[in-house]
């Protein structure tokens, strides 16, 4: 592990359960849900802890507590190792907890920001009928051509929402359009398209308004040059300064997420290893289907908490053996 990158889960990753584990075992992560209630004004800890699940995975919820979970499970970590990352990706809203780690953002200006970008998120999905479906096995180019087929045919809009990886491609739209474009995968030889539970069309143009609504929140949040490395969803580079911030997440709304082409990104530039903080081990998992030769671990709960903090002493012991 010699050169690691920091990254953190979007939506999809919540679960009733989420950082009591760490929280149970850390006072610097418990420390984290209790300052999220505070500026939120609601038990989000109690919420996370005990659910109820039906009320969690309401976006606006959801996303707050992918976000706390998130830096939870980091600053848990850095209580116990003083190891660096050499750059920070977030997928989706994962995206702010890469910029707070990389120090661009304060914890409580970026969950301001989250809860907003759920509220709007939330208000733009009622207005209209919207979902998203995941393609397996098939090329994200082809992918991308079926849902051009879907919308030139008239059916609705329909897109790809997120560009995952290894044969995996997330797309988004009206019902009829995510419908028509997932016949038109398989008919191109999808392996399965897999509708998700989802309560609107996000990362599609269904989300502009959204996006529009939430730039005078982000207009107004200070951010900082990021110390370390930090990927953009929707632009797959590096940002360069705190105004690429505040555009980058204005176009997250409603842009694909471009996860492949950033972890490509990180590997080109020596990426050896990652280490994903948060609920779940989804980005593990695609990281190996991206590259299995990447080292993946993740801080979720207390055991592999101890298991990373050990595994990365291990490494820079070595390094310095070297």
């Amino acid at each position: 592990m010699k050169k690691t990158a920091f990254v953190f889960p979007g939506q999809g990753s919540q679960k009733v359960g989420m950082g009591s584990s760490l929280c149970a075992e850390s006072p610097e992560a418990l420390a984290v849900f209790d300052q999220a209630n505070e500026i939120l004004g609601f038990d989000l800890k109690q919420l996370c802890f005990d659910g109820p699940e039906d009320v969690l995975k309401q976006t606006e919820n959801a996303q707050v507590a992918l976000f706390t979970c998130s830096i939870a499970a980091l600053c848990a970590f850095q209580a116990l190792s003083a190891y660096e990352p050499a750059a920070a990706a977030g997928h989706s809203v994962g995206e702010y907890a890469a910029l707070v780690a990389a120090g661009s953002l304060e914890f409580a200006d970026g969950l301001k920001l989250v809860r907003r970008r759920g509220e709007l998120m939330r208000d733009a999905a009622a207005s209209v009928d919207g979902t998203m479906a995941a393609i397996l096995g098939l090329e994200a180019e082809v992918a991308r051509q079926a849902c051009d087929e879907a919308q030139a045919e008239g059916t609705g809009v329909v897109t790809v929402a997120n560009y995952n990886g290894g044969g995996q491609v997330v797309i988004s739209g009206t019902v009829a359009g995510v419908q028509r474009a997932g016949e038109i995968a398989k008919e191109k030889g999808a392996r399965k398209v897999m509708p998700l539970t989802v309560s609107g069309a996000f990362h599609s143009p269904l989300m502009v308004n959204a996006g529009d609504a939430l730039f005078a929140s982000l207009a107004a949040t200070p951010f900082r040059k990021p110390a370390v490395p930090v990927i953009s969803n929707v632009e797959a580079r590096y940002i360069q300064a705190p105004s690429d911030v505040t555009a980058g997440l204005t176009m997250q709304v409603s842009g694909s997420v471009r996860w492949e082409e950033s972890m490509q990104t990180l590997i080109k530039d020596g990426i050896d290893s990652i280490i994903e903080f948060g609920s779940g081990e989804v980005l593990c998992g695609l990281m190996k289907r991206i590259d299995k030769s990447i080292i993946s671990c993740a801080v979720t709960d207390a055991s592999n908490l101890a298991a990373t903090v050990a595994l990365v002493a291990s490494s820079t012991a070595e390094e310095v053996a070297e």
